[in-house]
């Protein structure tokens, strides 16, 4: 049975970002210069057919807004200036909103205010539970003369039990949101009968593009891919310390600078600040086509992430050079930042796609099997 065609569907899709969908003709450019495009897998052209067309059902099933890394060769190339890297872009977005059951990331990204009021409500619950909730909260002041003593300020067990608790939830949207993305991209082409041994097989692969992001090394500009690979494992490294490692780290005794302890710590604050500076830089100066088209959820986690990592400089500072007041302050303000952008951002805004990217090349690697063996029996 033919697809229904959805008159409204581009009027949605603009709501996450202004594309020139009227100006493609199909002319083939894009996918001619793209270096990642491949037999069957022929984006961006699908992806506007589905748009002008108004497929909705074809796009929220298609993996090649995923598989784009965003290198721009393709916006060079088009004669219409249709733009369809910052297409694939806005149609990450929109896709990021079709696999959340919450509707959150529609809202987040649709309205600017939303995610600000999210950030702000989250900020402001934190603040609350660590100074008035906290029956240490009101000895502050009093125990500025005893010398550095964090844990009795904020008890470790239980900081590292709330971050547990929303490790656990923020897992779960984000495993529930990729359940919902294999269900569009796989479970509902009904002509695909997958073999088991292939799930098994992909494995490896999934675990290898997550921790490589190495499909960016195929775009010419290798600083770009480089710089992403640091910035991703600085900010994986710091999440699995905080939901893992905490007792280790948030310690009363402060180690030498080569202990283990704070060599990760440097190399993850090293890795996030140098990521922040290059994509502020890049988002600032416009010269690539990657940076040229800036949505507010871009700044706003570039924000939050300058921020968590320069209130999380400060709190480190402020602790081994013994200033408890300022410690016990500068802690109250990096977990103000931290935990809105871990809340917002890892299951329903930028920090998804992480998740996402490498799911969409093991999903496409599945149908690549299940269509090897239609076209083999």
């Amino acid at each position: 049975m033919a697809e229904r065609v959805d008159p409204n569907l581009v009027k949605q899709i603009e709501q996450y970002g202004k594309g020139a969908w009227a100006d493609c003709f199909h002319c083939g450019n894009c996918t001619g210069a793209c270096p990642l495009t491949e037999e069957k897998v022929l984006f961006p052209r699908k992806s506007y057919t589905d748009i002008q067309l108004g497929l909705k059902d074809s796009l929220a099933s298609s993996i090649e807004p995923w598989l784009c890394y965003y290198c721009g060769d393709c916006s060079k190339q088009c004669p219409r200036d249709a733009n369809p890297g910052e297409t694939m872009m806005i149609l990450r977005r929109y896709l990021t909103s079709i696999y959340d059951w919450t509707g959150l990331s529609r809202k987040f990204y649709v309205s600017h205010w939303w995610e600000y009021i999210a950030i702000f409500i989250v900020g402001l619950a934190v603040t609350l539970l660590l100074t008035v909730v906290n029956p240490n909260g009101i000895v502050m002041e009093l125990t500025s003369s005893g010398g550095v003593q964090i844990n009795k300020m904020f008890p470790v067990e239980w900081v590292h039990l709330g971050d547990t608790i929303m490790g656990l939830c923020i897992g779960g949207l984000l495993i529930s949101n990729i359940f919902r993305m294999y269900y569009f991209i796989i479970l509902k082409d009904k002509t695909l009968k997958i073999p088991l041994l292939s799930y098994i097989t992909g494995i490896k692969d999934l675990m290898m593009h997550f921790a490589t992001q190495k499909r960016f090394k195929e775009c010419d500009n290798k600083s770009y891919w480089g710089i992403h690979w640091i910035l991703m494992t600085s900010y994986s490294l710091m999440f699995v310390i905080i939901m893992f490692f905490l007792p280790w780290f948030q310690t009363e005794e402060v180690h030498n600078w080569y202990h283990p302890q704070r060599m990760l710590g440097y190399y993850a604050t090293f890795g996030l600040m140098l990521g922040i500076i290059y994509f502020f830089v890049l988002r600032i100066r416009k010269e690539h086509e990657v940076s040229k088209n800036s949505h507010v959820s871009d700044w706003i986690f570039l924000i939050l992430l300058f921020l968590s990592t320069l209130s999380g400089i400060l709190l480190h500072f402020f602790r081994i050079y013994g200033l408890p007041v300022a410690t016990y302050y500068m802690y109250v303000i990096h977990m103000a930042v931290l935990v809105p952008m871990l809340v917002v951002e890892v299951p329903f805004s930028k920090w998804s796609h992480l998740a996402y990217r490498p799911f969409a090349v093991y999903f496409s690697q599945l149908k690549k099997s299940a269509l090897l063996k239609q076209h083999r029996g």
